[in-house]
């Protein structure tokens, strides 16, 4: 498997302040690599490196093999980034944001003219060639954005925070339309604050929180590294009450608000007792990324 991402003690600075601290991870082609954190963990700033928009302080970073501080041009060619926000031109039609994208990587009229409809069908955007922009729905501008991160037929695909702000029908679409684009051997590095859709969607990650690397794997081997199989949520009625019962079944707790949290391998019994308890309201669910995300990088609000 060819690595397409080879970072090594990267490291970011402004002034006194470490935004990357000792970063070092690699990304195989054909594979979903997602950076995951809070808000300034560092995730955005390693995406600017990578695409040579930001200089590194120290550290050694290669994108196809080449040293993006000496090779950025070359990379950026052969690499499609979508933003965290739309940047698409109101003022031009679908099928126009598409082939004015195009310009930037030295493709002709007719060129770009060729790879609009398959990008189009891929945006399930087939019917809406002629309309402009601003008359999409949020979810058909993101299926946009990422076609026309498609127009230079790139190797890696850069995607910050890809559905932000989307109902969960456009949210479902998009990412079918990423792991068809994964199945068809394209590279995706992904940043996201939806751990569901990094489950999905990434084959590894990485969990960064103030600059820092603090584990790496697939979303599976992270899990089992760090939660237990199951997991309580438990709100209102007697929650000291509650957690006493947890306490007695070995359960480990944690807790936010009203909210009581029961982390354990088997909680039948528990569940057995806590059905007793009047007023209480809780679920039970098997554990996922986002109980990882909070045990290593805490519960605390971040701005």
């Amino acid at each position: 498997m060819t690595m397409v991402i080879e970072a090594d003690g990267l490291i970011k600075q402004y002034g006194s302040f470490t935004a990357v601290d000792k970063a070092s991870f690699q990304v195989n082609s054909a594979c979903c690599f997602g950076l995951l954190g809070p808000n300034g963990a560092g995730k955005t700033t390693t995406l600017r490196m990578i695409l040579g928009m930001t200089p590194m302080s120290a550290g050694r970073l290669d994108v196809f093999g080449l040293p993006i501080s000496t090779h950025g041009r070359s990379i950026r060619a052969r690499t499609g980034v979508v933003h965290q926000t739309d940047n698409l031109d109101p003022d031009f039609r679908v099928d126009e944001n598409l082939e004015v994208h195009a310009a930037y990587f030295g493709l002709s009229s007719a060129q770009a003219r060729r790879r609009i409809p398959a990008l189009l069908e891929f945006a399930a955007l087939t019917d809406r060639r002629h309309a402009k922009t601003d008359s999409l729905s949020g979810g058909m501008k993101r299926r946009l954005t990422i076609a026309r991160a498609l127009i230079n037929q790139p190797e890696l695909v850069v995607l910050d925070e890809p559905t932000t702000g989307l109902d969960p029908q456009a949210r479902h679409v998009i990412w079918s339309r990423l792991a068809e684009l994964k199945a068809s051997g394209t590279t995706l590095l992904l940043t996201t604050h939806y751990m569901e859709e990094a489950e999905r969607l990434c084959d590894q990650l990485v969990i960064m929180d103030r600059g820092l690397i603090l584990d790496r794997g697939s979303p599976r081997e992270l899990i089992q590294r760090h939660v237990e199989p199951e997991v309580i949520e438990i709100r209102g009625g007697d929650s000291a009450g509650a957690a006493a019962l947890a306490d007695r079944h070995q359960c480990r707790i944690e807790r936010q608000g009203n909210s009581l949290y029961c982390y354990g391998k088997e909680t039948t019994a528990l569940l057995d007792q806590l059905q007793r308890q009047p007023g209480l309201v809780y679920l039970h669910r098997p554990t996922g990324l986002e109980d990882v995300f909070l045990r290593l990088t805490g519960r605390d609000l971040r701005d």
